[in-house]
């Protein structure tokens, strides 16, 4: 069996399965954001309504992170965070994050909550991040996250596997943000419906813990169940750098089968540029070189660790952000946000007139500190460039790495660092 496989058949109580087969699983950690709990919420207490359990199954595996409207930026997004702060009281769930702790992504990971190994889901599409650490993790919706929390189970049905062999090592200001935009150019947004996709080869072998996270992030973009990456030597350090409880290090069989498999050698690939309205409408930079930009967002569960802030940030210098542009900063987590203002790098930003936000999902998804207007258009670190996801539906949004972005926030056009 793969990975995959592997960690689904031991959290369904069985010695194999089989891709289309439908389990039970064990869940291991269950996780909602202010978006996503109260309706999650309402659906539990609909089930106790009609004689389902009214006590969670277990609040030390359930975990709540305000970030999508840190702080509130409308009444409904207040009342969203004050039933679900009220429901934690009330069930016992002390893991709850309310004010900018982070990005529901960055954070669990940061407080040692994700470990190899481990069942997760969320109520939110880029769970699959926590593949970076070798765990099963995927999205799922409101009803099904309440039956989660209620019973601390979900079924699956076990998903074929696509094999993605990443070799050769990243030039210059190239990074994991281009191997996995060059990915889904390839593969498309809907090559891997419903698949396992695990990542491996020498690049991904030796990526930090940042750069895996970008690519597991991003799955989802091409259609995955869950994308996963076998943990390595870097990855159970800083799992135990975070928790001193026990995991599983799960890795797939040599002779496992794959639906399909490619291979990427990286070695003289250039920043790329998912250009609009698809992630998967992928160029090299020149491609696009000199298009005209009103705004740079650095940051989201995508890139908004310390080393793309650092990255950014190095690339910047001295200079000054366009009279044109507003540049705009958001760490992924607070955590980050601290080690980049004791290292200079926030100071690096204010200076070069860069509007340096709060941690949170906020510009991302179009809700606010960034929103677009009609014919605007942004460069972004984010996952996704769909018509109107950061603002005005007749808006533009361009993805690309930390360093192009900050370059093209000094020209005022899409440029990449020499």
């Amino acid at each position: 069996m793969n990975i995959t496989e592997k960690i689904l058949a031991d959290a369904a109580g069985v010695a194999e399965v089989t891709p289309g087969e439908i389990v039970e699983a064990r869940v291991d950690l269950a996780m909602t954001h202010d978006g996503t709990s109260p309706p999650t919420i309402r659906t539990f207490r609909e089930i106790a309504s009609r004689g389902g359990p009214d006590r969670v199954w277990d609040p030390e595996r359930i975990v709540m992170v305000f970030d999508h409207n840190v702080p509130p930026n409308t009444i409904g997004a207040a009342e969203f965070q004050r039933v679900t702060s009220e429901f934690a009281s009330e069930q016992g769930i002390n893991n709850i994050f309310k004010n900018a702790e982070g990005i529901c992504h960055q954070v669990l990971p940061e407080k040692g909550f994700v470990r190899p190994g481990m069942v997760i889901v969320g109520a939110d599409s880029h769970t699959c991040t926590y593949g970076a650490f070798g765990a099963f993790a995927t999205g799922m919706g409101a009803t099904d996250m309440a039956m989660v929390f209620a019973t601390g189970k979900t079924w699956f049905m076990v998903p074929e596997a696509m094999r993605i062999e990443v070799t050769g090592k990243l030039q210059g200001f190239t990074t994991a943000k281009d191997v996995i935009l060059k990915i889904i150019g390839e593969i498309g947004v809907d090559g891997a419906t419903y698949r396992a996709v695990e990542f491996t080869g020498s690049t991904v072998d030796e990526m930090d813990v940042a750069g895996r996270m970008t690519i597991c992030n991003m799955a989802v973009e091409m259609g995955a169940k869950n994308g996963i990456m076998e943990p390595s030597r870097k990855i159970i350090q800083y799992v135990k750098s975070r928790t001193g409880r026990d995991f599983r290090v799960y890795r797939s069989d040599r002779d496992s089968q794959y639906v399909e498999e490619h291979h990427f050698d990286v070695s003289d690939l250039e920043p790329q540029v998912a250009c609009p309205d698809d992630v998967d409408n992928v160029a090299p930079v020149y491609r696009v070189e000199g298009t005209h930009i009103d705004e740079a967002f650095l940051g989201s569960c995508t890139n908004g660790r310390y080393e793309d802030l650092k990255m950014a940030a190095d690339v910047l210098g001295d200079r000054r952000v366009h009279d044109d542009v507003r540049f705009i900063v958001s760490p992924a987590s607070r955590e980050i946000y601290l080690r980049a203002l004791e290292d200079g790098i926030i100071e690096t930003f204010l200076r070069a007139g860069a509007i340096v936000c709060n941690p949170g999902c906020g510009p991302c998804l179009g809700a606010h500190m960034g929103v677009l207007a009609p014919g605007e258009v942004s460069i972004a670190t984010t996952n996704r460039n769909f018509r109107g996801r950061m603002g005005d539906p007749s808006s533009k949004v361009y993805l690309a790495n930390p360093a192009v972005v900050a370059e093209s926030a000094i020209k005022g056009v899409i440029s990449a660092p020499e």
